[in-house]
Order: C-alpha cells, then sequence, then structure tokens
C-alpha cells in the first residue's frame, strides 16, 4: 500500500513538473490573435524529457533556412527506453524477405504500432502546431484510459511542423498586420523559400531540405503504419475532412491500405461526431492518386489526413448561412448525406475550434492504433509481403546506353533514395528479347518498396471520371502523372518475363556524370538573367529559382519596381516570366487588399518596358499561363487556340503529352525529336501564316497523351506548344508548358537553359 501510495505521488509531482502551454508561451494553444514562433516551440519540446519520462526529443536535420527540425517521440517509459529494439523489429516486419511468418509472430507479439503525426507543413494552416504542443503536454500529464492504452501499445512520433520556416514567416506577418485591414491574410512571399504551398508535393522527387530530413530519419528508419498528416482547408463548408477518400486510388497502393485508411478514417469521424462536433464530411473532396502527396502508402503504411475549416489565421471569423458552399467535390455542404450527416450551417469559427477538433482526431487515431496494434502489424507485414511477390512486370531495366546520363544518375537516385534496392549488372545479358549491356540497371520488383518504383517508373492511365454520365470531368485533387522517366527523359523498359542477369546492389551512383554538367553556357558566357518576382507568391518562380540554383544558373530576382524603373536591356539578356495569370501580372493586388507597397502590377508602362527590352535585343522567355500576358499585353501575332474552352471541350488536369521538336533550332539542343511535356491547363499556340513566329515544339496529329488524363485531343491536334517570336532586335519565347515543373521535368529544363542564350 504504501509502495503503491510512493508511486502515485512520484507520478504526480513529474505531472506537476511539466509546464503547461500558457506558462511557457503566455497563452493558452488556440487563443485568438496568438500565434506561436518556432524557437518557442522547440524550447518547449525540448524541456519535456527533463519532466517527463514519457517523451523524447530528437533533432532530424536542419530547414531550408535554417532552423531545426524535431520530432517528439512518446510513449510508455519502458518503450522509450527500447527505442532502438523497437526500431529494429520494424525494420524486420518491413522486408518479409528475410523475416519468416514464425518470426514475424514472435516480433509481433512484443511489439508495438508506429504512428507519425506530421503538422503544418503549410505554415498558413497554423492550428496543428498549436495542437502539437496541447496534446503532447496532455499525453504526459492526463491520466485516462485511452491514453493509458496509447501509450503502452504505440509509439507515437509528434513532428510539430513540417515546415518550421513558415511558422515564423506566417507568425511575423500576421503579427506585422495585426490590428489593420490585412489583419489574417496570408503574406506576400512564399512562406516555403523556394517551394511555398507545394512542399507537400514533394515526397517522391525530394528536393527540399525538410522532405529529405523526414524521410531520411523518419519514414525509412520508423516505417510507420500510419503517417497521418494534419492540414486545413476553406471556411466555407465542411468543418472537417477524413477518409475515406475519393475515387481514384492508384492502382499500386496495396487494398489492405485502403480499406485500413477507410477503417481509421471512418472511426476518426465516428469520434468527432460522439463528441458533438458537426461538419465532418468522409468520402469527398481528397483523392488518393498521386505518390507527391503520400510517400508512406508505398512503404508499408497508411496514409491519414484530415482537412479542418479555417479562420483567418488566429483571427476568428463569422460565417453566415448564406455564405456556406452550395456545391464542394463528393457533397453538397448544405445537404444532408451519408457521408456528411450534420452540415454545419454557419457560426463563428475560432483558432480553438480547429485545436479542438484536431486533438479528437488524433486522440482518435492513435486509440484505434493501440486497439488494433496486432492488425497494423500483421496488416504492414502481409502488405509488404504482397509486394515482393509482384510478378508483372518482373523488373525494370535501364540500360546504360542513356542520351543523357546526368539525368539517367538524377533518376536512378532518387528511386534509391525511396529506399528502392537497384542492381547494377556486371555482364551482358538479354531480357524480353533486347540485349542490355553490362553496367545496365535492374530494379526487381520482388522487394518490400517495388510499388514506389511502379509507380514512378510506368504510365499513368488516370480514370475518365465525370461528374454525371456524359459530363464535365471530375477534377482531380492535384495532377494525373509522375512517369519520371519520360519526365527526365530516361529510357526504362518494363520487363514481364523471367531472366538471368548477374548484378550486384548498389547505392550510390557517382561513376556517372551529375546532372548539371550539361547546364554549361557554350564559350564560359553567361547570360545576364532575371526571374520575375511578383508581390503576389508564385510557387513556380520559386521552383524556378530552385533549379536555376540547382543547375548553376545565376540570376536576379526582378520586382515590379525594377521592370517599371527601364533600361532593362542594359542590365540583363533574359527575363524570365514564371508561371502566373495574365491578371495577377498586369494589376497585382488591388488597393487594399494588402499594404500600400505590396500593392499593383507591371501596369501598362511594364509592359513597355518588357517590349522595349526585346525590341533592344533581349530575350524575354513566358512559362505557361504568363504566356497569355505576353500575347495580349505585347500584341504578340499568336494564338492560344484553347483559351476560353470549358472543361467539357478540352482538360488537361496535370498530364504529359507527346510533342515533336523542330530539328536544328538551337532551343532544341541536346534534345531528341520527340519528347513529353508537362501540361497544366496550359495554352496552345496557333501560329497565322507569314507570322514572325518559329515553332519549337509541337503537338502530333493524335496519340497525344503519354501519361496522364486527356480530353479533346483534337484541340491541340497539329498545334504548337513551343513558340519563339521575334520582336525587333530580340525574342519572345513562349513555353505552353511548365519546363521545370515541380523539379521534376528536367529533361525540358534543357529547352529553357537554350532560350536564355543570347
Amino acid at each position: 500500500m504504501i509502495r503503491l501510495a510512493v508511486a502515485f505521488l512520484t507520478a504526480l509531482s513529474l505531472t506537476a513538473a511539466v509546464p503547461t502551454p500558457e506558462s511557457h508561451f503566455g497563452h493558452a494553444m488556440g487563443a485568438d490573435r496568438k500565434l506561436i514562433g518556432w524557437s518557442q516551440t522547440v524550447a518547449y519540446f525540448r524541456g519535456l524529457p527533463a519532466q517527463s519520462d514519457r517523451i523524447l526529443v530528437r533533432d532530424i536535420g536542419r530547414t531550408t533556412e535554417g532552423r531545426p527540425m524535431i520530432a517528439a517521440f512518446i510513449s510508455a517509459p519502458e518503450n522509450l527506453k527500447q527505442l532502438s529494439r523497437y526500431q529494429q523489429n520494424q525494420k524486420r516486419l518491413a522486408d518479409p524477405r528475410s523475416t519468416s511468418p514464425e518470426e514475424a509472430a514472435r516480433i509481433m507479439a512484443g511489439h508495438k504500432a508506429i504512428v507519425m503525426i506530421t503538422c503544418s507543413i503549410h505554415s498558413t494552416e497554423v492550428a496543428s502546431t498549436h495542437t502539437a504542443v496541447q496534446f503532447a503536454y496532455r499525453m504526459l500529464t492526463e491520466q485516462n484510459p485511452k491514453f493509458s492504452a496509447i501509450l503502452k501499445d504505440v509509439i507515437f512520433i509528434l513532428v510539430p511542423s513540417l515546415n518550421p520556416d513558415g511558422v515564423d514567416i506566417v507568425k511575423s506577418w500576421y503579427e506585422r498586420t495585426l490590428g489593420t485591414p490585412h489583419e489574417g491574410t496570408s503574406p506576400p512571399q512564399l512562406y516555403q523559400k523556394y517551394v511555398g504551398h507545394d512542399n507537400n508535393r514533394d515526397w517522391y522527387i525530394f528536393s527540399q531540405a525538410e522532405t529529405r530530413n523526414v524521410v531520411t530519419q523518419l519514414h525509412n528508419v520508423w516505417h510507420p503504419q500510419i503517417v497521418y498528416d494534419v492540414h486545413q482547408q476553406g471556411p466555407y463548408a465542411s468543418r472537417m475532412f477524413i477518409p475515406p477518400w475519393l475515387d481514384p486510388i492508384d492502382p499500386n497502393v496495396d487494398p489492405i491500405l485502403a480499406q485500413s485508411a477507410n477503417m481509421i478514417g471512418t472511426g476518426m469521424a465516428y469520434d468527432l461526431t460522439a463528441a458533438g462536433r458537426k461538419g465532418v464530411v468522409i468520402n469527398a473532396i481528397y483523392d488518393f492518386w498521386t505518390p507527391a502527396r503520400h510517400y508512406q502508402a508505398y512503404h508499408g503504411g497508411m496514409r491519414i489526413l484530415s482537412e479542418s475549416a479555417s479562420a483567418r489565421l488566429a483571427t476568428p471569423i463569422t460565417v453566415r448561412p448564406d455564405q456556406i458552399s452550395e456545391n464542394a467535390n463528393g457533397y453538397l455542404p448544405r445537404q444532408r448525406s451519408w457521408n456528411y450527416l450534420e452540415p454545419w450551417m454557419g457560426g463563428e469559427w475560432h483558432l480553438a475550434d480547429i485545436v479542438r477538433d484536431q486533438s479528437i482526431a488524433w486522440e482518435s487515431c492513435l486509440f484505434q492504433a493501440a486497439v488494433r496494434r496486432e492488425d497494423l502489424l500483421r496488416n504492414f507485414y502481409a502488405i509488404n509481403r504482397n509486394s515482393a511477390a509482384r510478378t508483372s512486370p518482373n523488373a525494370f531495366v535501364i540500360s546504360s546506353k542513356q542520351r543523357d546520363l546526368g539525368l539517367t544518375r538524377k533518376l536512378l537516385e532518387t528511386l534509391a533514395f525511396g529506399a528502392v534496392e537497384i542492381e547494377k549488372a556486371g555482364d551482358v545479358f538479354q531480357a524480353s528479347g533486347v540485349t542490355y549491356p553490362a553496367g545496365s540497371y535492374i530494379i526487381r520488383m520482388q522487394q518490400p518498396f517495388g510499388g514506389f518504383a511502379k509507380t514512378l517508373l510506368e504510365r499513368q492511365q488516370y480514370p475518365d471520371l465525370r461528374l454525371y454520365p456524359g459530363g464535365p470531368p471530375r477534377r482531380p485533387y492535384d495532377v494525373t502523372a509522375q512517369t519520371l522517366p519520360l519526365l527526365m527523359g530516361v529510357d526504362v523498359a518494363a520487363v514481364d518475363g523471367p531472366f538471368e542477369a548477374k548484378g550486384t546492389r548498389v547505392t550510390s551512383f557517382q561513376d556517372l556524370p551529375a546532372v548539371n554538367q550539361w547546364f554549361q553556357f557554350p564559350g564560359g558566357r553567361k547570360p545576364r538573367v532575371a526571374i520575375y518576382k511578383s508581390h503576389m507568391p508564385q510557387m513556380d518562380e520559386g521552383w524556378t529559382r530552385w533549379m536555376f540554383e540547382q543547375l548553376g544558373i545565376a540570376y536576379t530576382s526582378l520586382d515590379n519596381a525594377g521592370i517599371l524603373a527601364g533600361n532593362l536591356h542594359a542590365q540583363y539578356d533574359a527575363i524570365v516570366v514564371p508561371d502566373q495569370s495574365p491578371v495577377s501580372i498586369h494589376s497585382g493586388y488591388g488597393r487594399g487588399a494588402m499594404p500600400e507597397e505590396f500593392t499593383g502590377g507591371l501596369g501598362e508602362k511594364g509592359a513597355q518596358q518588357l517590349k522595349a527590352f526585346a525590341e533592344e535585343g533581349g530575350s524575354l522567355v513566358f512559362l505557361n499561363d504568363s504566356c497569355d500576358y505576353a500575347i495580349e499585353r505585347l500584341a504578340l501575332p499568336v494564338r492560344n487556340a484553347v483559351r476560353g474552352l470549358s472543361s467539357r471541350e478540352y482538360y488537361v488536369p496535370g498530364s504529359l503529352l507527346s510533342v515533336q521538336l523542330t530539328p536544328g533550332h538551337r532551343l532544341v539542343r541536346g534534345l531528341p525529336e520527340e519528347i513529353a511535356i508537362w501540361n497544366e491547363a496550359s495554352p496552345v499556340f496557333q501560329i497565322p501564316q507569314d507570322a514572325p513566329a518559329a515553332s519549337i515544339a509541337r503537338y502530333p496529329a493524335s496519340g497525344l497523351l503519354a501519361s496522364g488524363w486527356l480530353l479533346g485531343e483534337k484541340h491541340a491536334a497539329n498545334l504548337h506548344a513551343l513558340v519563339e517570336v521575334r520582336q525587333g532586335k530580340g525574342k519572345v519565347v513562349l513555353f505552353g508548358m511548365r519546363p521545370q515543373y515541380r523539379a521534376q521535368s528536367y529533361q525540358t529544363m534543357k529547352l529553357l537553359f537554350n532560350a536564355l542564350m543570347p
């Protein structure tokens, strides 16, 4: 009895010593008009292990701007003392080739479910970092049966932010605008230095430091059974989305995983509804197609996503019933339905509401993992066993004879970073009747994470989904293609039948040239390049900066004031205008929408300065939507043939299309005659006869779709994807594509590089 009393008092003293969020931050988590900074958050988490034996905190790397990234491991003290053992057990379950079913069963009997929750990758979605602080405090201090079960049977990995730089960017802007008409607006800069909102589309190209940290230090080490990524959405429909997902589901995702996400997500919806929270929707809005948004689904674990309705950052809003949307993808926000049983029809909405909903959802997810621990572990083993048993295709082969070995290296390094096993053949071998030289690479599908390689190497066939039979297309949540061989211009062959080849496992490809060796200016003369940077932050501008820096292309950021000042030809040889809508380039933010220094666009004067730059001998390069600005404002003699067409007539929601390049043109140096380009609602150019314009890339008469989804190919057939227009002594180059798309389309990056040269 005395021993129990001592244990109780010891636990009580430890609980009392854990600092409350209020004592550390000076306010409750979710308080109106209060945001927390990253250094405060890191200090709070780093201080917790000294006060509680339920938590360990580890650094997992540095962000793009040098801030620390951390992960908190929360579990029962006896589990945390054996973390390395559990990590090794998880590694053994992840590879059924070396772990027999009997051995796996023995491991499972004493093993724990691994659940990772990640926060605020989109840093204007501020709530989840607040929830992380509050939930961690509760896990360390509250004594309740659900938390006890979670601590006993789950190793909970909490990442308080996947984008710490953005946490501080948003906080700084919010505090600057508090009490002004601009309170609650998004900052007039990308909230991740290069890619902004696209940072959660980086989960297979691994371009950003934050992505690479989490993959190397957590995903590939712990292989969680559940990865729950916490997001926010717009304020005028549901209060929270949770899986089941909408169709389509990538066929390379194991059905067990898809059903597991259905089960966990529906359980979370059940717990939210039971707690009296309205506006919960499932099976709506978000599909489960592109691996750019879910790495773990190809590595044995399910991805759970929640999307909470937003306030204005930390500023509360009042939503009127008439402001509730009438339509949304997969449900009607004003009507009760099986997947939206209790519509939320307006009222006050605070940051604290989001924190409350997220806390309920987190507890539900973790408790379900604890209760179904054995099922999760058994299915994790089975999923990876299914993958290792794949026979169609049997393998992918990458010949050592390639047009561009630098891009071959880039593709191989991308796959290897994603834990794909790659062999290098020591001798000549044959597969499917083709002879491959020594040094060729073999990616066999009989490996636990073969599905990841398969979805990146094969061509996508996105289903033709309509809002109703014969109606307009049902918009994918993101894009529809990810075929790396097409994006990088590497010949990759799928081999269906058995073949013999002596290969050695390789993880380094430094014997191949680096990709940036191709991007060298002839004669050493480097053009003076500027990238237009609007006050309205554009992800494509950030991706362009990132690609230029990786490839060693020097540039200057050029804002509105710089263009309006004129004298451009004396300063630059080429100006690149990234993908951006014509109206935002011309007009920018309107008066009153932002502080005065961030309003306005190029206007008529800016257009005249750009035109003068080209006429004096400069090169103007426009990417994707900005081409329409050039056509209109610079009075170019070409037409966008698909502008104004409805989606029922013509639709390309992020796909790879085939084009034929004009042989001998200086822009196609280093490229084959036929390539695939990234088209995402991109312009298609029609050139009038006798116009001072040259076609550099032309769509074929038929068979345009290389990977993804395309409707109405007749509207682009025989027309042009890349055009050069003479203007005075200079030129205007119109890219009806995103040639540097999300750091993936390296092959077409060569076209952009060539366009920079005088």
